[in-house]
């Protein structure tokens, strides 16, 4: 009988502790999301200062390391300014014909700690968000190692978060015209990957090559580095993905699933392909076939179940290969760590997957070539040329900007020669002799 009273009495106490708890929450607040989202938050985050940090530098010369690293850690903090200052208002701001959002959210003006966005606080969706613009911009710079002078970094960055990634994010995710026009991007097909790998090359082609590029080898500082930051993106990327539903739900787990899915497909079909043809399997390919993985499902993942997923990561990591290895020496373009190769290619092929194996049975409304929507595959190829052309022109105007403002992109001879470590930090990342 006692027993009996003492159960009532806790599942009382939990009832009330639990309607206390939603009334102070406010009423659409849920907090099982919100508790969620922070924590996916949390996992992109670090996905840019840690993860692509450790992934780019590790691929860098050993002279340039840590000039990698900075350009990475600045990105990353520019992004988290820019964002909150003006960045998030031209995204998700009242639409202005499609085009951009209005002002309204300026410096986060009129948001506060009660307002929400569908069930999550606003503060978290814009921290949310605020991390993909930091990774964003920092992919870029995966084209532009060893050779960009730091101050031109700087400026680039954050002309580029405003005129480019600002628009391109309120075209696909706020509102904009390509929301409009119905293509699928669940977590940053065109805005990230797509945006920033084009971009990545517009950048490679106006620096020109490296010194010594094609002459010399160019060996990386530590593929060690590399496959840990490739861990870790591999890591972050469950919040990016998954997180990029904003709740905690079923779709969240099933995005969760085939973005681990496809990333170890990519992997394999990476190194497979390298083993095949090179006779060798690196590990470098292996962590590239990671990365390749997990762009290829970004814009699929919250639209289709486990078989795309391993058609999506297949896919991405043999075109990842095949641009890497083969097209860039075909085509002759320096890209120094292959921005456009793994997050452009692979980008691009998520985007047109999504057409193709979209599943309503996992989001409703979401309809590709697969399941009886041929227009879904149009719509998404549209959305690709638009975001290829934009990102290719603006770009080229914030770097003719950026030119103006620093008196050129490039550092001087001497200094590439010595390594941007030394000559711009007046640091070392390795200590290579007494």
């Amino acid at each position: 009988m006692g027993g009996k009273f003492f159960r009532l009495l806790f599942a009382a106490i939990v009832a009330v502790i639990g309607t206390a708890g939603r009334a102070i929450a406010g009423e659409g607040l849920d907090t099982g999301d919100t508790a969620w989202m922070i924590v996916a938050t949390a996992l992109v985050m670090i996905m840019t200062p840690a993860g692509l940090a450790l992934f780019y530098g590790g691929m860098s010369r050993y002279k340039n390391l840590l000039n990698t690293f900075a350009m990475t850690f600045v990105a990353y903090c520019l992004g988290s300014i820019v964002w909150v200052m003006w960045g998030y208002t031209l995204a998700f701001g009242p639409d202005v014909g499609g085009v951009i959002g209005g002002l309204q959210y300026l410096f986060l003006n009129g948001i506060g700690p009660g307002d929400l966005s569908d069930t999550i606080p606003t503060y978290t969706f814009i921290m949310f968000q605020m991390t993909f613009a930091g990774i964003t911009v920092a992919l870029v710079l995966g084209a532009a190692v060893d050779r960009m002078k730091f101050s031109s970094w700087v400026v680039f960055a954050v002309l580029w978060l405003t005129f480019v990634y600002s628009p391109m994010c309120h075209w696909v995710w706020g509102g904009g015209w390509i929301d409009e026009m119905g293509a699928l991007d669940f977590a940053g097909g065109n805005v990230v990957h797509i945006n920033a790998g084009v971009a990545g090359l517009v950048l490679a082609m106006v620096l020109g090559k490296r010194v010594g590029y094609g002459k010399e080898a160019m060996f990386p500082s530590s593929i060690t580095l590399t496959a840990l930051g490739a861990a870790m993106l591999w890591f972050g990327w469950f919040g990016f993905n998954a997180g990029s539903q904003l709740a905690a739900d079923g779709i969240a787990a099933s995005a969760f699933m085939v973005t681990n899915t496809s990333a170890a497909m990519g992997a394999l079909a990476w190194m497979f392909a390298e083993w095949i043809v090179d006779k060798k399997p690196t590990l470098l390919g292996l962590a590239s076939g990671v990365v390749a993985g997990l762009v290829g499902i970004t814009p699929a993942a919250g639209f289709v179940g486990l078989p795309a997923s391993l058609a999506i990561g297949l896919g991405a990591g043999l075109l990842g290969y095949i641009s890497v290895a083969k097209l860039k020496h075909r085509l002759g373009y320096d890209d120094s760590l292959d921005a456009f190769g793994v997050h452009g290619i692979c980008g691009m092929w998520g985007a047109l997957a999504t057409g193709l194996f979209a599943n309503p049975a996992i989001t409703e409304g979401a309809v590709g070539l697969f399941y009886g929507n041929p227009g879904q595959l149009w719509i998404q190829f549209l959305s690709i040329l638009a975001t290829v052309v934009f990102a290719a022109v603006a770009t080229l105007v914030v770097i003719g900007i950026t030119s103006l403002l620093t008196g050129g992109l490039r550092v001087e001879k001497d200094q590439e020669i010595q390594g941007l470590d030394s000559a711009i930090h007046g640091e070392r990342g390795f200590e290579i002799g007494p």
